[in-house]
């Protein structure tokens, strides 16, 4: 028997090239950016930068594809995938990395084994540790 009260998570929201956009964005869907995004950008689902891509500001997705720019921190709760032409300048919070050669990074990367990093605002930062003795 077909479940109809299930919400549809197949959308996939597009910002397309020549499309620049202020502010934050808050999703369950996929995201693909090919245009220009200056603000936070915080889903429960994958987010794609394409070649095209710009985003300033804070990221926190469940799984991203970057081939374009991104300044600031970047939060991801299972895989994150640097292609060739991407560039990132800032911090990288992730479970998995994949760094294609040819991808520029500057920053600080912190890993985790566990895939609760991040989707939409249940980002777990661990305190900071104690000295060994």
């Amino acid at each position: 028997m077909a479940k109809f009260n299930e919400p549809d998570n197949t959308t996939i929201n597009l910002i397309s090239n020549g499309t620049d956009i202020t502010g934050d964005i808050k999703s369950s869907g996929d995201i693909r950016i090919d245009g220009s995004l200056t603000g936070n950008l915080n889903t429960k689902g994958k987010v794609v930068i394409g070649t095209t891509g710009k985003v300033k500001g804070e990221v926190i997705c469940k799984n991203s594809e970057v081939s374009g720019f991104i300044e600031g921190k970047i939060t991801v709760g299972q895989l994150l995938n640097l292609k060739a032409s991407s560039k990132i300048n800032g911090d990288i919070v992730t479970s998995k990395l994949s760094i294609e050669p040819g991808a520029v990074f500057s920053g600080n990367c912190k890993m985790s084994d566990t895939d609760n990093n991040a989707g939409a605002g249940t980002i777990k930062e661990k305190g900071p540790e104690k000295p060994s003795k």
